[in-house]
């Protein structure tokens, strides 16, 4: 037993000790992922937070915060998917959350961290964070400034313009894990929150009712004068209390920049089921005769909780909804539904979906972790094999409308729509006029110096690959002498304690161990975020486990539609074994996790609150039967389709717990 006077040293050695051991690689090490944002700009797909799972994958592997950010770079493929990189830098006071927003800035070459919430650990008051990508680093730009009060949600719809220099963000939660000292259950939000990129400047501007909404998806079209927001899909919160109903895809919300202005069209055609935590993408034709947003996947609604691994596509202005050639057969999805999944379409050509929760009921596999949980879909099947799913190509740069578009719109593959109305007439006279309108884009000018080259995309040292790892004698010569090192301090420590003792005799304060983990007394933190750079890759890793903390300089906001409150209150999720059995995702606060573990409190897919299971109104909710396999080498006849039944609760757990599968292997087709 260590003297009392050595125990923070003892603990503090062997917090190296653990962290030294407990070292990932965010490329060679990666399983899976989900909750992350992610943003395309200059050819390369960046990435960033989220929860992940690391290698070896088994029953009991938790959920770990995602510190790293990396990129895929877009102009070359590797196992045809795009090369990945991870040697950029995200220090400690940058938070990495799970459902929030990546802003793209293409002008200014930058990327604003935007809304999400922590897992584990307590909220910070909003500071806008931004990555420098010409600097590879990250700057704060404060909190948001002028009369709007702004305070960040969690799972909305986030997109960005940076030909006119905004992002957007619509609805989206508050609850624990976005906002700090929130108490009570969580509540979505029925604003739009518009930044305005050269002026730093925030607007809050209200929705399209009264009706707060999340975990729908929001695209930018250059339709109308100005271009045009597109809003669907997700969950209502129509008591504001977390108690959350389906938004049904039929209606279309539309927010007219040039006017400021929103609009709600019914759509027709073949309406997808209820769904919420999909991702997607808007591409147009040459002529742009007809815009097409595709979406994939998406978590479900009671009683049918299993989500979507299906294709859909909204075409505009007809607004028609087209069933998309994955899967087969008009009336299955298939077998592998995932959710909090990242959609990022590429020269408008091509569209890569990255990572998902999904159950583990097909076994623990990872998300073809030899590319990083990349898949790509061909948006105008431009291949061979005329599929919708297939190999990265870097030189595709233009999108043909495919058969399964043309036959519902008429033209041909670079345009010519021939149905640009609406089945049942446009709902609002102005949309008749706007929809014939083409956004003018004019070219916007930087607002610094971005004659600087982008960072080589392998290494500081610019080569091909990155940094060579060091060889296991080196990493046990560097584990050897550090601990040689601590040995010696350890001895000094002692030595000096001994000769206060002999020469001091003043009072002394008790003294206190410093935990090993964790970033309060309220529990333990999971060992997501290493503490220790990386050695085998040129990429920095945040020196604290936890959240960024707030400078005394900093002023402290209350929420904006709360007021201040005096005590915040925070729990401490802890692990537990747990039966591998799937189990339902019906509640947006249940576990969205990779693993059948148990948490409590639930991971932050909407904050802990451990002990509280929404309830849900199904309005129109679709059957949907579970078809073959796709992405799997394993035959129907050997597939046995899962069963989802809630499962029974266990120690410390829901038994609403989600718990995601994870059958994608487009590789072993």
């Amino acid at each position: 037993m260590f003297p009392r006077q050595l125990q923070p040293f003892a603990i503090l050695f062997i917090t190296f000790f653990s962290l030294s051991v407990a070292q990932y690689d965010p490329l060679k090490d990666f399983c899976r992922r989900h909750g992350h944002q992610s943003a395309v700009v200059d050819n390369r797909l960046y990435i960033d937070g989220g929860l992940v799972n690391w290698k070896p994958f088994t029953s009991s592997s938790p959920n770990y915060t995602n510190p790293f950010l990396t990129f895929s770079d877009l102009s070359t493929e590797t196992k045809d998917m795009p090369t990945l990189h991870a040697n950029l830098s995200k220090n400690a006071t940058v938070p990495s959350v799970m459902g929030g927003k990546l802003w793209e800035d293409s002008v200014n070459k930058r990327l604003y961290l935007y809304g999400g919430e922590t897992y584990q650990a307590p909220p910070t008051n909003f500071l806008l964070y931004a990555y420098d990508i010409l600097k590879d680093k990250w700057d704060s730009f404060g909190p948001p400034t002028g009369t709007a009060a702004i305070t960040p949600t969690s799972f909305g719809a986030g997109v960005s313009i940076p030909s006119r220099g905004e992002a957007y963000y619509y609805g989206g939660f508050h609850n624990n894990g976005s906002v700090p000292g929130w108490t009570g259950p969580p509540r979505a939000s029925n604003r739009l929150i518009k930044y305005d990129m050269d002026s730093n400047a925030w607007s809050n501007v209200t929705g399209p009712d009264d009706v707060r909404r999340a975990e729908g998806e929001m695209f930018f079209l250059p339709l109308s004068d100005a271009g045009m927001l597109v809003y669907f899909g997700g969950s209502q919160d129509l008591f504001g209390n977390g108690t959350l109903t389906p938004e049904p895809l039929d209606t279309i919300f539309l927010y007219d920049l040039a006017n400021g202005k929103w609009y709600a069209q019914k759509a027709s055609g073949r309406i997808p089921e209820n769904r919420r935590r999909f991702c997607g993408g808007a591409t147009w034709a040459q002529d742009q005769s007809s815009y097409n947003i595709y979406i994939y996947g998406g978590s479900g609604f009671p009683p049918s909780t299993a989500g979507y691994d299906d294709i859909y596509v909204l075409t505009i202005p007809s607004f028609q909804w087209i069933r998309g050639p994955y899967p087969e057969g008009s009336n299955v999805t298939g077998p592998y539904p995932k959710n909090m999944m990242s959609c990022n379409v590429v020269n408008n050509a091509q569209m890569v979906i990255v990572g998902g929760s999904n159950s583990n009921t097909t076994g623990y596999d990872c998300d073809v972790d030899v590319v990083g949980g990349q898949h790509n879909m061909n948006l105008g099947q431009e291949n061979p094999e005329k599929a919708i799913w297939a190999r990265y190509q870097p030189k595709l740069t233009t999108y043909a409308v495919p058969t399964f578009i043309m036959t519902v719109v008429g033209g041909r593959n670079t345009g010519g729509a021939r149905v640009l109305t609406p089945s049942g007439g446009f709902n609002a006279p102005d949309l008749s006029v706007i929809m014939t309108r083409k956004a003018v884009i004019s070219t916007r000018t930087p607002t610094r110096d971005v004659s600087q080259e982008t960072s080589s995309a392998a290494s500081p040292s610019g080569g091909a690959e990155p940094a060579t790892p060091l060889s296991p004698g080196a990493i046990a010569g560097i584990a050897v002498g550090g601990a040689v090192v601590l040995i010696a301090i350890l001895v000094g420590c002692c030595c000096f304690i001994r000769y206060r003792q002999k020469h001091y005799k003043g009072p002394r304060q008790p003294n206190h161990g410093v935990p090993p983990h964790g970033w309060g007394p309220s529990g333990p933190l999971s060992p997501a975020s290493p503490a220790i750079t990386q050695i085998s890759y040129a990429h920095t890793v945040p020196t604290q486990p936890q959240s960024p903390v707030m400078l005394p300089s900093v002023p402290i906001y209350p929420p904006a539609e709360l007021g201040t409150n005096e005590h915040d209150q925070y729990r401490t999720a802890r692990t537990s074994p747990a039966s591998v059995a799937a189990k339902h995702d019906s509640s947006p606060w249940g576990t969205h996790v990779s693993t059948p573990q148990t948490l409590e409190p639930p991971t932050p897919a909407s904050g802990p609150y451990p002990n509280r299971t929404p309830s849900y109104t199904e309005r129109g909710l679709r059957a949907v039967q579970p078809g073959a396999p796709f992405w799997s080498s394993t035959s129907p006849s050997q597939m046995q389709q899962p069963q989802f039944q809630p499962a029974q609760e266990t120690q410390g757990g829901n038994p609403w717990l989600g718990v995601p599968r994870d059958g994608h292997n487009m590789w072993d087709r």
